[in-house]
């Protein structure tokens, strides 16, 4: 029993090390353990949105709330080096530029950005903190804690139902499929800070299971599967339609 805990433990910190910036120190590490360390991909979510909403929640004391916005979504990009968003730039290049699945997969290899990589990188950060912009104070922190877990989520679904196109690259080592039991685990952990919402707000999840959905049949048809920019892609997609059905709902069912 105390050994598996430690085996957990020890894959959280994997995870931790290669989805973070928080620095890790490990007297031994096997790239196998990164598979493993995908169940924590939501967990690190809920860590990384932990730390959002406490910079908002402490700024939006003395700042105004447009400026506690833009702390909050620097210290989640500062946390996880960027991470994310140089995944979605990347893919977003490739896709837009490339036509036949080798030069999609090229392009995404370059670590220039290009114009499409640059506006769309731009528009989900400018659409990410209108839609805050426009959110209830109160509700800030617990709609980006829910909407780091649960996009995280989405790219782990993406992992166990599509297979990794690339030879080699920095996601190989996740690229095993997810054993049931690991994806209950992260789905638990993706899902679980929806409960700190109130249930109107569960419309949210019509727009990011309609962006998973066409995000994931736009990489399968493009390129046969997923790479680690796809990932990252999917990460910000779902996590600004997360925000912007969060809003759409609050509109749909606020009284007249």
């Amino acid at each position: 029993m105390i050994f598996a805990l430690q085996n957990q433990w020890h894959y959280f910190l994997t995870a931790v090390m290669f989805f973070t910036r928080v620095p890790v120190q490990f007297s031994s590490f096997d790239n196998a353990d990164l598979n493993k360390a995908t169940r924590y991909f939501p967990l690190i979510g809920i860590l990384v949105g932990a730390v959002g909403a406490l910079v908002f929640w402490i700024s939006d004391i003395l700042l105004p709330l447009e400026i506690a916005l833009l702390l909050s979504m620097a210290s989640t990009i500062l946390l996880t080096g960027a991470f994310h968003e140089d995944g979605l730039a990347d893919a977003v290049d490739g896709l837009g530029g490339g036509w036949s699945r080798e030069q999609v997969l090229a392009i995404m290899i370059d670590s220039r950005i290009g114009s499409y990589g640059a506006i769309g990188l731009f528009l989900v950060l400018l659409i990410k903190y209108q839609a805050l912009t426009y959110q209830w104070a109160a509700l800030i922190p617990a709609t980006l804690i829910a909407g780091h877990a649960l996009s995280r989520l989405c790219a782990v679904l993406v992992m166990s139902t599509q297979s990794y196109v690339k030879a080699e690259g920095k996601s190989k080592p996740l690229a095993t499929q997810l054993t049931v039991t690991e994806l209950i685990i992260a789905t638990f952990f993706g899902l679980a800070p929806l409960a700190f919402l109130e249930m109107k707000f569960l419309v949210a999840l019509v727009p990011v299971a309609i962006v998973w959905l066409w995000f994931s049949a736009k990489i399968k048809s493009r390129i046969g599967g997923y790479t680690g920019d796809c990932l990252g892609a999917m990460q910000q997609l779902t996590e600004v339609a997360f925000y912007v059905g969060i809003l759409a709902s609050t509109a749909l069912f606020s009284s007249p």
